[in-house]
């Protein structure tokens, strides 16, 4: 004689409730498998505490390079005297040197424009989940598309010689299509750099023009806003 076993149907989206239950899911419900709760800790003191240590010692370092390091102000303003060449603060030279190279609309209004609407209008999109490799499938139809995209960014930026953009631009397409070329290699850097997904790349483009061109409107750019050598 079997076991008599008893089932109930019912709209639930909890699987593990009852391993023999018949559930029916609809279109907007899915199947949920509650995980185990694994260790916890309280944010007080644990977190908070490291927190309130790591604000003290800069604190100090900060007051301690101010007590013997005067910060690098210029005199007193003045009017009649324009400095030349006149830099805005660290955290706007990559926007200088991007009007230098640009028009005032396309770098003062349409590029900050465009990557604001990307930051904000980017995460909403399904773009790799999983964290794939940017070569994992269809290496080949992705290869046309990253060719033709940096296709149109190098005649772009060679239309206005934006050497400052295109250097960064082109070193960190090359490294991306290493991985493409010599996917069998033992090398731990290539490795490491056939493992990143898109997202890793677009950020790693982002960070190193941001950085090319902060560099060098603070250390390369002297009177008319000319190329100099900060050595000269």
């Amino acid at each position: 004689m079997s076991e008599k076993n008893s089932y109930e149907a019912g709209l639930s989206s909890d699987a593990l409730r009852q391993p023999r239950r018949i559930v029916f899911i609809t279109r907007k419900m899915s199947a949920k498998v509650k995980e185990e709760t694994g260790p916890q800790l309280m944010s007080f003191p644990h977190v908070i505490l490291r927190e309130s240590i790591a604000f003290q010692i800069l604190t100090i370092v900060l007051v301690g390079l101010a007590l013997f390091w005067d910060a690098p102000l210029e005199q007193l303003a003045n009017p009649l005297l324009t400095p030349n060449p006149a830099k805005a603060p660290w955290y706007f030279l990559g926007l200088q040197e991007l009007l230098h190279c640009f028009p005032p609309l396309v770098a003062g209004v349409l590029l900050p424009t465009l990557v604001v609407l990307a930051l904000v209008v980017i995460p909403y999109f399904d773009v790799n989940i999983e964290g794939e490799p940017l070569w994992a499938h269809r290496s080949r139809q992705r290869l046309q598309i990253y060719v033709g995209v940096f296709a149109v960014l190098f005649v772009l930026f060679a239309i206005y010689a934006a050497w400052t953009v295109l250097v960064p631009t082109a070193l960190v397409g090359a490294l991306g299509l290493v991985p493409y070329f010599n996917p069998t290699s033992d090398s731990r850097f290539q490795k490491f750099l056939g493992s990143r997904p898109l997202p890793w790349w677009v950020m790693t483009w982002f960070i190193a023009v941001a950085l090319t061109l902060t560099a060098i409107g603070t250390f390369f750019r002297g009177p008319g806003w000319s190329w100099v050598w900060p050595w000269s």
